[in-house]
């Protein structure tokens, strides 16, 4: 590899001869560990003219760092850096800090980290990862994916590889969305009433971005999404939390005067309840009565494999007023980050324009190759095959949990892919993830979906997208054996 030109320049403050001046830029650079054993340097000639200096200065520094071994000669192909050079050392002195900015003062607005969500990046290395939202290679249709972005890459799609769409999306996409994936919720809309977006959590954001103001009222559901509560402090409206059940949100429940309702009635997350027909028409009489929106997160709705899913809370709306979220990449991959956005024509005006001044659209090429994917069949070839493999890793969950005395707290009625865990209230569930990972186990410890500065502890949650159903009895047994050693 060889090194840019670009990335050498002479530092005015630094004194000597020219000469000593490129040695030291050189050897600087390998000993910060910018420039790596192996890597070609310019050639004298090109390096001089970059410079503004002569030919033969830059030989004779060349010359004195392969005596030094910083470089080596290899005849006509020219000056590298020595396989002997000196290895950077393994904690870089840190520069002086020149900066005289008071960051703490400079910074108007801090948005802190969501706590507590620990997604480690050597999932896929552990023996039995319950941990949530991560692909199963064995179930994706990688061949068929891979065929579809090949084909978005060729010449007849040219424009919607490379064209800036500004504010718009992908036709295609957008077409199939209105008229294949929404009627399968209930749900019907036109294409000024759809907006394509960087995942559900991006909807949610610009949602949250658009509604609300400081003096109004957001509610959501305790526990929930930690991101979603994330994203609500940041937007600095006012936060009501609402305890959930076994039915999910509690429409009675809702704070007089709330202007906006985040929910999810298909799998409340983190819990999977499902919210009867009967309380989603209570919600949604309330928002009508008491003139008020509702934001309906129906992340996981593919997931329905026990039995034909509720309709949706945008179905059932006869006045607009839920502003609907979907997602491609809980049941593509999570990496696809890609969902979209339905409501009224006005509202999704305002989130066109608000999304084209923070990043304009999803890449082209993304978009098209979903189209790609959900108009061949592909996609709902691999729904089928994820629903099938989810209902029987379930049923094997369920035996083993049973088996080891461990208690569901949420039964979701219509699948989803992962169960709401209560542990004993001595247990700690961080210290038992902790504890488990020296058993090749993964669990999502459940205080972070929580609100307050006091969540219980007791609680986690079971994913059983990313575990092969052979595994789990044992990957449970670990568990079990951990809890009666916290008790």
């Amino acid at each position: 590899m060889a090194i840019p030109l670009e990335t050498f320049f002479l530092d005015p403050s630094n004194e000597g001869t020219l000469q000593a001046r490129i040695q030291q830029m050189v050897a600087q650079g390998i000993l910060d560990g910018r420039f790596r054993r192996g890597e070609k340097l310019p050639s004298s000639r090109k390096m001089a003219q970059h410079l503004g200096v002569s030919r033969i200065t830059v030989t004779l520094a060349y010359t004195e760092l392969v005596a030094d071994d910083y470089l080596s000669s290899r005849g006509r192909s020219g000056y590298f850096v020595s396989e002997n050079a000196p290895e950077p050392p393994a904690f870089p002195a840190q520069r002086a800090n020149r900066s005289n900015v008071d960051w703490n003062r400079a910074i108007g607005q801090r948005f802190a980290p969501i706590l507590g969500m620990d997604k480690p990046a050597d999932w896929a290395d552990y023996t039995y990862p319950f941990n949530y939202g991560q692909a199963d290679p064995t179930l994706f249709d990688g061949a068929n994916w891979r065929m579809c972005a090949l084909q978005a890459l060729g010449k007849r799609d040219f424009a919607s590889l490379t064209a800036d769409y500004f504010d718009g999306d992908d036709p295609q996409l957008v077409e199939f969305i209105a008229r294949q994936t929404l009627p399968r919720r209930g749900i019907s809309a036109s294409p000024d009433e759809i907006l394509v977006t960087m995942g559900a959590q991006n909807a949610l954001w610009l949602t949250a971005q658009i509604l609300l103001t400081q003096r109004r009222i957001a509610a959501i559901e305790n526990p929930c999404y930690p991101a979603l509560r994330s994203i609500l402090l940041q937007s600095r409206c006012q936060l009501a939390t609402v305890d959930v059940d076994e039915d999910g949100l509690v429409p009675a429940d809702l704070p007089e005067g709330t202007d906006v309702v985040f929910t999810t009635p298909s799998h409340q997350c983190p819990t999977a309840a499902t919210m009867p027909v009967t309380r989603r028409h209570e919600l949604l009489n309330k928002a009508e009565n008491e003139d008020f929106l509702i934001v309906e997160d129906d992340y996981e709705f593919e997931m329905a494999f026990l039995k034909p899913p509720s309709p949706s809370l945008k179905s059932l709306d006869k006045n607009g007023r839920v502003i609907y979220v979907g997602s491609f990449s809980k049941s593509l991959f999570p990496g696809l980050r890609l969902g979209y956005l339905v409501g009224p024509a006005q509202f999704i005006r305002e989130a066109r324009a608000l999304r084209a001044a923070v990043f304009r659209h999803a890449p082209g090429h993304t978009q098209r190759t979903v189209s790609y994917f959900l108009s061949l069949g592909h996609y709902d070839a691999l729904v089928r095959r994820m629903a099938r493999a989810y209902h029987d890793r379930r049923r094997v969950l369920d035996a083993a949990l049973d088996e080891h005395g461990i208690t569901v707290a949420g039964k979701g009625a219509y699948g989803g892919s992962s169960v709401w865990v209560e542990a004993p209230n001595a247990v700690d569930t961080i210290e038992l993830a902790k504890r488990l990972r020296a058993d090749g186990v993964l669990i999502e410890p459940g205080s972070p979906f929580f609100a307050g500065d006091k969540p219980p502890k007791n609680y986690f949650r079971l994913a059983y997208s990313s575990i092969p159903a052979e595994r789990i009895e044992k990957g449970v047994s670990f568990i079990g054996k951990a809890i009666e050693n916290l008790t």
